[in-house]
């Protein structure tokens, strides 16, 4: 992981803890794709990718992330909750945590159950 996706991966994480969201895991790494961090509220489990763009000239941070992406995402989540049974039971959603440099201060931008799992 680049150094920059690294550090705005642990601002995220850190706005989320300050939110009362608890850390479930960081980097879920597949040969599918990656969940930048996994999250848990009081009653679900939510995955959470993260994005940063430093000139949205074309699309913003939260528009980058495409069906596409959403696709890998999901099939990761479902691969997470096989291999970790004890969150299978969980309902989820899938959320983004957008920066944007093009602010002088970029902010979190939480985008909370930004596409729904159409598979569970």
């Amino acid at each position: 992981m680049h150094r920059a996706g690294k550090y705005w991966e642990q601002q995220a994480e850190a706005f989320l803890l300050k939110q009362g969201l608890s850390l479930v895991a960081r980097n879920f790494l597949t040969q599918l794709g990656e969940i930048d961090l996994i999250m848990r509220d009081e009653s679900r489990l939510i995955f959470v990718e993260v994005r940063y763009r430093r000139r949205s000239r074309f699309t913003s941070a939260a528009g980058s992330v495409t069906q596409q992406k959403q696709k890998r995402l999901e099939k990761c989540a479902k691969l997470f909750r096989k291999q970790h049974q004890k969150w299978s039971d969980l309902p989820c959603r899938f959320d983004v945590i957008a920066y944007d440099e093009d602010s002088q201060v970029p902010n979190a931008i939480w985008l909370c159950a930004v596409f729904e799992s159409t598979d569970w």
